[in-house]
């Protein structure tokens, strides 16, 4: 049984500060896109020759070019896990990645307790999860200094698995013979390891048979402010409700307020910070913490005590128009401050856990650094910049938040890159990788109606997008990457029937296979 310990977010930063309980470096920071985290039991399993495999957390390694568009400056060690469990000769070989964080907290990914496993299950193939360059120990250079990390970019990244795919051999019987042209490859991702699925389809389609790509975040956006638009929706409405009141009227007290008025606002809450925004910002935690939930998770997840936390009264639960501001307003301030709070920050101040204005404290360049390394990509290509929504829309969120506020810490953590707040290329990263508008074969995308990062996906509102046999497009009830964890599907029969579509996809697909040399 795979030990499943999800983590309720990684988040960016690069902070030197100690890391709170949570695991984040600093509190006002937003998500990654990931999928949930694992990690396989330290067992070996038994292979399909009845042989005793390696245990299921053996890390391997791959020289991997430091730049595919200069061989010459040489070659780094890039890890890698695998299993052939199922494995019979001719099966596929199974390729994921976690995207943005060490890969070795990501090895269930090679059990059937998730896609990778069960769809190799399935077709007899073997499973690799490969570390993202620039994350974990797979760093071309030994530091995330703005020197090096100008090797760090969407396309090496592609390059990377493709070089890996054509160049690797596999340890287990014949794994050297099993390159793309002599068996059939599949590329699985979830988040911004999703959209790298699709954009390594687009920009090199004859290396992958077939991808997999879950919440697949394929069209950058830089005010990303629908991010919180499926939170509000999905959400129980009576706190919804409540929530837009209290950020409306911390809102307006913050910019039209009194001194007196603001500070009964930062006493209520214990968070006396020097910069409102930073006040206001830090009220996103509760809302982030939507995109840890999982179906299996049940109703104790700490998003639905949060909303608990405002809308229950005396076990009264509120009407669907909520209590009102202030009971919600004193209700937020104290579970906050007496409960909330704590567990971010642990035993830190307000303005040491919560502030952003410390320029000097954006300047960690050791590996093994991924919010540093998920920032440059921020920064520079994909934006996701999760601000307020603008007037005249609804915000569960402040407006006080805007994408200045995430691109004045670019030039923070790369003073020399940026000598002003960027505006991330985000036009560019979609017109190179074809965002929504990808239309490549044997492509499965599967998404969460509930997922907040489902606006950059095919499955945004608005978009209307139409499932093919060749590109399905497969939707659920559920959350951010459901669809990997097989848990999920046993609790949840719209996730269960997206796994189901998937696999049979992928079935029907790799039946048409035929090995280059018998084309």
């Amino acid at each position: 049984m795979v030990l499943l310990t999800v983590v309720g977010l990684v988040y960016l930063t690069s902070l030197v500060s100690a890391r709170l309980p949570d695991g984040r470096l600093h509190g006002n920071m937003a998500p990654m896109p990931l999928p949930p985290k694992g990690i396989a039991p330290n067992v070996s399993a038994t292979g399909p020759d009845g042989a005793t495999l390696e245990p299921f957390d053996t890390t391997y390694n791959f020289t991997q070019l430091i730049d595919h568009n200069n061989p010459s400056l040489g070659t780094f060690s890039q890890r890698y896990w695998f299993s052939y469990e199922y494995y019979k000769p001719g099966g596929p070989i199974v390729l994921t990645t976690p995207g943005e964080a060490p890969a070795d907290g990501y090895t269930f990914f090679l059990t059937n307790e998730t896609i990778t496993g069960t769809l190799a299950q399935q077709q007899n193939g073997a499973t690799v999860l490969i570390e993202h360059r620039f994350y974990g120990e797979s760093n071309p250079y030994g530091n995330l200094s703005i020197a090096s990390l100008q090797v760090h970019t969407i396309q090496q990244a592609i390059d990377d698995l493709v070089y890996f795919a054509n160049n690797v051999k596999l340890p287990m019987p014949g794994g050297g013979n099993v390159t793309p042209s002599e068996a059939p490859w599949i590329l699985v991702g979830g988040s911004y390891a999703g959209a790298l699925t699709s954009f390594t389809l687009v920009n090199q389609p004859d290396v992958f048979y077939a991808g997999w790509a879950s919440s697949a975040v394929v069209e950058s956006i830089v005010d990303y402010w629908g991010y919180w638009e499926p939170i509000r929706v999905f959400m129980p409405q009576n706190c919804s409700k409540d929530v837009e009141a209290v950020i409306d009227h911390i809102d307006t007290t913050f910019t039209s307020g009194t001194s007196t008025e603001i500070d009964t606002i930062k006493t209520l809450f214990k968070m006396n910070l020097s910069h409102l925004d930073d006040f206001a910002g830090a009220l996103r935690n509760n809302l982030f913490d939507w995109q840890s939930l999982q179906p299996y998770g049940g109703p104790g997840q700490q998003f639905f005590q949060f909303c608990d936390a405002l809308e229950v009264k005396d076990n009264v639960s509120a009407p669907a128009a909520g209590w009102g501001l202030e009971h919600a307003l004193n209700a937020w301030g104290s579970y906050w401050a007496n409960t909330y709070l704590s567990e971010i920050c642990g035993d830190l101040d307000a303005e040491s856990c919560m502030g952003t204005y410390n320029a000097s404290a954006y300047t960690d360049i050791s590996v093994d650094n991924s919010d540093r390394s998920w920032q440059w990509i921020v920064c520079n290509y994909m934006g996701f910049l999760q601000d307020g929504a603008p007037a005249g829309q609804p915000t569960i969120v402040s407006r006080l938040i805007g994408p200045g506020y995430t691109e004045r810490m670019c030039t923070y953590y790369f003073p020399e890159q940026f000598t002003s707040p960027p505006t991330p290329d985000a036009a560019g990263t979609n017109k190179a990788y074809d965002g929504w508008f990808v239309n490549v074969d044997r492509l499965f995308f599967a998404n969460g109606l509930s997922d907040p990062w489902r606006e950059a996906t095919v499955s945004a509102n608005g978009t209307n997008f139409k499932s093919t046999s060749t590109q399905p497009i497969a939707l659920g009830d559920a959350f951010h990457t459901s669809d990997m964890i097989m848990e999920n599907g046993a609790v949840d029969a719209t996730v269960a029937a997206v796994q189901a579509q998937g696999l049979a996809a992928m079935k029907a697909w790799l039946a048409d296979w035929k090995p280059h040399a018998q084309r």
